[in-house]
């Protein structure tokens, strides 16, 4: 390896690319790992250190046809997401650093196998509107 090589910095790639300018980006750091930024257009990027956790936020995204969080606060939820239902809402507290299953779990009274219940019915909600989208002619 040259020195040139060793002083470049790695570049971003495309992680998974949706419909209507929403992708979610690797952003590698020089220790080897990666970060993952979601980007949408008039959404201001999002990192996450788990690609799936980049992906559900993006699922989030389509259920609820997009939001914008620049303004709710450190820890404000957009109204769009509570205004969801509460499988959106589980699945969109399951995407921020101050959460996980259990705590997810614990706030609503469930168990964590029904917080994953909400989530699937997220992911594949936001499948369908995706698929929908496309086969309108959306790209």
């Amino acid at each position: 390896m040259s020195q040139t090589d060793r002083n470049a910095t790695p570049t971003e790639t495309v992680y998974r690319e949706y419909i209507l300018g929403v992708r979610i980006v690797t952003i590698p750091a020089e220790d080897g790992s990666a970060r993952y930024r979601f980007e949408a257009p008039n959404h201001e990027g999002v990192r996450f250190e788990d690609p799936e956790l980049a992906e559900l936020y993006a699922d989030v995204y389509f259920d609820v046809n997009g939001f914008e969080e620049a303004g709710t606060g450190e820890r404000g939820v957009p109204p769009e997401i509570i205004q969801a239902g509460r499988d959106t809402l589980s699945a969109y507290f399951l995407t921020q650093p101050y959460t996980d299953l259990n705590w997810v779990a614990s706030f609503y009274g469930k168990t964590p196998p029904e917080i994953e219940r909400y989530v699937s019915t997220v992911r594949k909600r936001a499948e369908e509107i995706r698929t929908g989208a496309e086969e309108m002619g959306m790209e």
